[in-house]
């Protein structure tokens, strides 16, 4: 943790956020693939297991990104790490094809990182 702190609060939220989604992914859903037979309530247990861990990455992330940046560039800066995370796993975990909507997806978001982070 020592290493983590000596990193710029920047760099320390998104690795934070980046570690973070990678149990929410799975969490939301990778029970689709490895769990598909199973009871949805099974499903649920499981996921909410892995998503512990998630709120154990994501919340200090959000406290320690909100004393440089505001309420709407944490989100922004979530849901562009998010669709980061997303399509590497839709793609070779769940075997989904790569579309471009993936791209236009990024685009836009590329757009909402500039008008949030403008005024910074």
């Amino acid at each position: 943790m020592q290493f983590l702190q000596s990193l710029p609060v920047s760099l320390q939220t998104v690795l934070l956020l980046l570690a973070s989604n990678v149990f929410m992914t799975f969490a939301w859903y990778g029970h689709l693939k490895n769990l598909h037979s199973s009871p949805w309530y099974v499903a649920a247990l499981v996921s909410w297991g892995i998503a512990l861990f998630e709120y154990l990455l994501q919340v200090p992330a959000n406290r320690i990104g909100a004393t440089q940046m505001s309420l709407g560039q944490l989100k922004i800066l979530q849901e562009v790490i998010t669709l980061t995370v997303f399509v590497p796993f839709a793609v070779f975990y769940m075997g989904q094809p790569l579309k471009w909507d993936y791209l236009w997806a990024g685009l836009c978001m590329v757009g909402a990182v500039f008008f949030i982070f403008r005024s910074a």
